[in-house]
């Protein structure tokens, strides 16, 4: 499988996600491959694209805030990081103003670590509603590949 790499400018990347600030010293890339697209940012894992849209990852969640956040219990994380969707009862906090489809954060109630990423199948005032079924698709998760990079 090979990677492309392609340079891009830090302004035109700062840009897309509202609250990411790069400098010109910054080194931005687009790595692609088969299957993915992630934009590089000093050799780190920044963004990736899942289908058109540009997603945060875990990497740089660690260090901004960029996304809604989802908060679930202790019992829910060897789930969450392995992969599966978030389920209704695990959710101990849900952040106000989640829209459907949009991408958030899912974080642990102890430290508020980013555990995953993933999207939302209601807004926030539905998942309050919900007592079970699943809420979040989980689309990048502590220990998948992308976080291995």
């Amino acid at each position: 499988m090979k990677m492309k790499q392609k340079p891009l400018k830090a302004k035109e990347v700062s840009k897309l996600i509202p609250g990411l600030e790069l400098s010109k010293k910054d080194s931005v890339v687009l790595i692609e491959d088969d299957n993915k697209k992630i934009i590089s940012v000093n050799k780190k894992p920044y963004l990736f694209y899942y289908g058109d849209k540009l997603v945060p990852t875990l990497k740089l969640l660690q260090t901004k805030e960029l996304l809604k956040k989802i908060t679930v219990d202790m019992g829910a994380i060897k789930f969450v990081v392995n992969g599966a969707d978030i389920m209704r009862p695990g959710i101990t906090k849900i952040q106000e103003g989640i829209e459907k489809n949009e991408f958030i954060v899912i974080v642990d109630e102890t430290h508020q670590k980013p555990l995953a990423v993933g999207i939302a199948l209601l807004n926030s005032e539905e998942m309050e509603k919900e007592t079970s079924g699943k809420v979040i698709k989980n689309i990048h998760y502590v220990g998948d590949d992308l976080w291995k990079l």
